[in-house]
């Protein structure tokens, strides 16, 4: 067998066998197989597809092309939650300890941010002290012990999802449904959870900008947990508009604490709701969605998230103290006020444009590597369905640079869109792809 010829099978619109896809993943992985063929595959793939069994295979490759963890000593329900990334996205930040305080088990791997999108991992680090960098052995004990964590992803789980993505990144590949898909579900499967959520964002600021794309990834991940004997739900929500009122790392982390409180946004308390209801009711903590919801409510209200959240801090090192004290995470030297230049209802806030002004600002990164600043970023005092008169305060910049304040409040305001009649201001989900 040889990589060329398979190149050629994929670039004729072929099926590829699941043998041959197991020879290009381990091979590749082995460093067999050099870069620019498994390149050239990629672009094959981009362009020919993949039909559900090829990505059914090479979803199984990657699982295998490293360590799995076993979460079948953990005492109870083991769930798992992925996003494909958003604005304002800091929903993992309340929900694990939430579920952990509904007692479910969940050991959570997440990712830096990169461009307009956030990552988990990058808000948690600006937490004075927070460890994410944690072995398989150590990150199972303190689910064992607390009942959640979240780290940073880990090369020993499937080492073959880093070098592709670091491929697709530099070739042009990486908007291709099969290829997300295997990336996706090959972590949540080696992650060893029985239950697993994804969070499929929709819109303007999220990387499947229509719904039909957005259920055909979900279609094709719900499909692959099928097949590997996983219970998989895909809820596709929507990111036209920034999740919450805050964009940026140490911003974000003060705003999931408020939620854990009860005095978060309406908006992502309700989508951390909705997505806890939605594992509760997988895992058989609830007979529906709904009741799984109400029982998330009721321990949201009793305070049992924040006290997982704490405990979680504490077990990786984290200052507890933020959680009272929240000017004891990273700052901004410097707050820039950004006045309304309309009157009127907020129709919509175009998500990759705040996205990309908290980029310019400091708190995201261009590329990989990038250093980042995790005080900056933007706080939105208006969202959609508030009514706004002229030049009263949209939106504040949380500032160190101030060369960069030109550029980040005219991408700002040029997210802004009103009208004249009132909008409704609710959070819901766009669609519901499941086999539970």
């Amino acid at each position: 067998m040889r990589a060329v010829d398979l190149i050629i099978k994929k670039r004729d619109g072929k099926a590829l066998q699941d043998g041959e896809i197991d020879f290009l993943i381990q091979g590749f992985v082995r460093g067999e197989i050099p870069d620019y063929q498994i390149a050239s595959i990629l672009m094959a793939i981009f362009f020919r597809g993949m039909n559900l069994e090829e990505t059914v295979s090479l979803t199984k490759s990657m699982v295998e092309s490293g360590k799995q963890l076993d979460l079948s000593s953990l005492p109870g329900p083991t769930v798992d939650k992925h996003s494909t990334g958003g604005v304002g996205d800091k929903v993992s930040l309340a929900l694990v300890p939430l579920l952990s305080a509904c007692g479910l088990f969940i050991a959570k791997m997440s990712g830096r941010g990169l461009g307009h999108t956030g990552g988990t991992i990058d808000k948690l680090e600006s937490i004075p002290g927070f460890k994410t960098d944690l072995s398989l052995e150590e990150l199972l004990a303190q689910v064992k012990e607390v009942g959640c964590a979240i780290v940073s992803q880990t090369p020993e789980l499937v080492p073959a999802d880093g070098k592709l993505y670091a491929l697709r990144d530099v070739t042009g590949t990486v908007e291709s449904i099969p290829l997300i898909a295997s990336s996706v579900m090959s972590k949540k499967i080696a992650g060893g959870a029985s239950n697993i959520l994804i969070d499929v964002k929709c819109g303007r600021g999220a990387f499947m900008k229509t719904l039909k794309e957005a259920r055909d990834l979900s279609r094709i991940m719900v499909e692959i947990g099928t097949r590997m004997k996983r219970k998989v739900t895909c809820l596709i929500t929507p990111m036209d508009e920034p999740l919450g009122k805050m964009v940026g790392n140490a911003l974000e982390v003060k705003e999931a604490v408020e939620t854990l409180k009860g005095t978060g946004p309406s908006d992502f308390t309700n989508s951390v709701l909705e997505l806890a209801g939605e594992l509760l009711f997988l895992s058989g903590k609830g007979n529906t969605p709904e009741e799984g919801k109400e029982i998330a409510r009721e321990v949201l209200n009793s305070g049992g998230g924040l006290f997982k959240f704490k405990q979680m801090l504490k077990a990786q090192g984290g200052d507890e103290r933020i959680t009272d004290e929240a000017w004891r995470l990273p700052g901004a030297s410097f707050r820039w006020v950004i006045p309304s230049k309309a009157k009127g209802f907020v129709k919509k806030i175009d998500a990759f444009k705040i996205g990309k002004a908290a980029m310019i600002l400091g708190g995201g990164r261009e590329k990989k590597g990038d250093p980042i600043d995790y005080g900056v970023g933007v706080e939105l005092l208006k969202k959609s369905g508030d009514f706004v008169t002229l030049e009263e305060p949209l939106a504040v910049l949380h500032v160190n640079n101030r060369e960069r304040i030109k550029e980040a409040q005219d991408l700002v305001e040029g997210a802004f869109s009103f009208s004249k009649e009132p909008v409704e201001k609710l959070f819901k989900p766009l669609a519901r792809i499941s086999n539970a």
